[in-house]
């Protein structure tokens, strides 16, 4: 059970990291599988219980995309501020 205590800490302490930067710019790298990889620019719009979005301008289209806290566990997704060029959250890496 400890792992299942370590999960819901970390889950919890992302969501925590990502309320305190709530409209600020930032790079998300997605790996999608079968060698596919997406990475946009875009603003933190929100931080929900279980996932994230982002709002990304995509031409003359704005979009929205999301992404759940998991992915970040699983390094499936990286978050890089704009402004430093740093990881998100880079406890996650150690």
């Amino acid at each position: 059970m400890a792992t299942r205590i370590q999960f819901s800490e970390a889950i919890e302490r992302i969501q925590t990291d990502l309320s305190c930067c709530i409209g600020e710019r930032m790079r998300v790298r997605a790996n999608l599988g079968r060698s596919k990889i997406i990475e946009a620019e875009g603003v933190l719009e929100e931080a929900h219980p279980r996932l994230f979005t982002l709002r990304v301008q995509d031409g003359d289209q704005l979009r929205r995309i999301s992404y759940s806290y998991a992915d970040l566990l699983t390094h499936t997704v990286e978050l890089t501020q704009l402004a430093t060029a740093e990881n998100m959250l880079p406890w996650l890496d150690s």
